[in-house]
């Protein structure tokens, strides 16, 4: 009889605890899948398996991003949801929404950043040789001496290509007009049909464009260039100290106990470190930037402080 118990005990302990060690991790994209964001968290999620075991990507798009945050935001604090903060969510719409489902400065508990993409300042090429720019210089000298005769589109009001021509605008003290599209896609199909004169676009997105001449790249506005465009010109070069960067990285609900965010920081920067990893993401035009979870948290508190002012000045909202 006692055999048949201790049987029976080892039969429970091994049907229950891989179970436990089996119990997936889920991370939260708040875009729809296909794009820069999504192919990136899918192949550090392929890395990331050798720590935490089985991941599950769930994509909730939405609200601009805020939909799939909020979700990450009433999750359980035990380290098995995961999300994603970038840089709408976590620094633009706590000012361009009028009513938000999280506190972007509270709710969250930071992980590593992930990633960094450069935005590019591009024309359509045609327009760009009709009006002879070929460079930023020459983009700002034709824009002083023909105010409000560009204009820029973006993937909406209060998007980051919106608020990245706002910048540009200041900076440079010119005026273009903006024409805001649904959606990035729509945006670039605008730039490439001529509807529009530039856009402000992330590298990734731009690229391919880039490469077969349809569209001109003016400069990035990354603070260096960048490796995929080596002959293009930082905007710093021109504006001193402009830099502006697309970002994003991972996040826990407040709440989750030290221990575990410091183990969830070691799985995830020693993925984004690992050189497979690295070149997956510069096949995506992206540039891992793993960091302590402390760190990040910082970075997205100067980001919002950044945006604070550039939204204001935009008259953007979000009821």
């Amino acid at each position: 009889m006692s055999g048949r118990i201790v049987l029976l005990v080892l039969s429970f302990f091994a049907f229950t605890l891989p179970l436990s060690a089996q119990q997936p991790t889920r991370i939260i994209v708040p875009y729809a899948a296909g794009g820069p964001i999504d192919l990136t968290v899918r192949a550090l999620a392929e890395r990331a398996r050798e720590g935490l075991g089985p991941i599950i990507i769930e994509n909730r798009p939405g609200a601009g991003g805020n939909l799939g945050v909020s979700m990450v935001a009433k999750a359980a604090p035990d380290g098995r949801t995961l999300g994603i903060a970038a840089t709408a969510t976590h620094a633009i719409n706590p000012w361009l929404f009028d009513k938000m489902p999280f506190d972007a400065s509270k709710d969250f508990a930071p992980i590593t950043q992930m990633v960094r993409v450069p935005n590019v300042v591009v024309m359509n090429t045609e327009v760009a040789d009709r009006l002879g720019i070929k460079s930023i210089g020459d983009f700002i000298r034709y824009a002083k001496a023909n105010p409000g005769k560009l204009n820029y589109g973006s993937g909406g009001n209060g998007s980051a290509g919106h608020l990245a021509g706002e910048m540009l605008k200041q900076s440079a003290g010119i005026f273009a007009v903006h024409i805001p599209y649904n959606g990035g896609a729509p945006a670039q199909l605008g730039l490439l049909s001529g509807q529009v004169d530039f856009n402000i676009d992330n590298l990734a997105t731009a690229a391919g464009n880039i490469k077969s001449g349809r569209l001109r790249a003016l400069a990035v506005t990354s603070a260096q260039r960048s490796p995929v465009l080596p002959d293009v010109p930082p905007m710093a070069e021109t504006l001193p100290g402009f830099a502006i960067d697309t970002w994003w990285g991972i996040i826990a609900p407040a709440g989750t106990p030290a221990d575990t965010v410091n183990r969830l920081n070691q799985i995830f920067t020693s993925a984004l470190n690992s050189p497979e990893l690295r070149q997956r993401f510069a096949s995506l035009l992206a540039e891992p930037t793993p960091t302590s979870a402390e760190t990040f948290g910082r970075f997205m508190a100067q980001e919002r402080q950044r945006y604070e002012p550039v939204v204001k000045a935009s008259g953007a909202r979000v009821d």
